[in-house]
């Protein structure tokens, strides 16, 4: 009885550590797919517009009190892409009416904006330094902060629904020129 109970104990004992070998198997740090590993950015490909800002879709929007700019976004040209990135036409007007129309990108994950190319001589030029930016929030002409919290983010996530990117772009609507409150009425960075 005491053999057969030693012979028992040692197949159970045996069943448990083939069991924790085959478990450790799919350990997600051996195979590579840790799911509480942070996700690496991986942008997709951007190409620049065909077209060039239509003077029809052009949205204002506030950004502060202090520039002298007047900014527009091209409602036709917004792109909210499968990547993170929602890419836009803006058009900047200094006040003597010269435009600059400029194609952008906006991460909502990382509060960063990319210039891919201004629109020069009738044509779209790439930007040959295009790089990834921190939003700056405390100065005059803080667009991409505005467009960032009035419309293309929802807080730290990408606005995923166009519909919803148009309603908050509506003048009557539009937040961006404010810099929000978390709920203890503290303003963010």
């Amino acid at each position: 009885m005491i053999k057969s109970f030693q012979k028992s104990r040692s197949y159970t004992l045996s069943a448990l550590i083939c069991l924790t070998l085959t478990a450790c198997g799919g350990d997600p740090m051996v195979s590579g797919l840790d799911p509480f590993a942070p996700s690496v950015f991986k942008e997709g490909s951007t190409t620049m517009p065909l077209n060039p800002p239509n003077p029809d879709k052009l949205q204002s929007f506030y950004v502060s009190p202090t520039t002298v700019f007047k900014f527009s976004i091209d409602t036709s040209s917004i792109l909210i892409g499968a990547d993170g990135v929602t890419r836009y036409i803006v058009v900047i007007t200094n006040p003597s009416g010269d435009q600059q129309a400029q194609y952008e990108g906006i991460r909502c994950d990382s509060y960063q904006w990319r210039l891919y190319g201004s629109y020069e001589s009738g044509a779209w030029r790439p930007n040959p330094l295009s790089q990834w930016n921190y939003i700056k929030l405390h100065v005059p002409n803080r667009y991409q902060a505005a467009l960032a919290q009035g419309a293309l983010c929802d807080f730290s996530s990408q606005e995923t629904s166009l519909k919803a990117v148009l309603r908050s772009l509506n003048p009557e609507k539009f937040t961006g020129g404010t810099q929000p409150t978390n709920s203890f009425g503290v303003m963010g960075n």
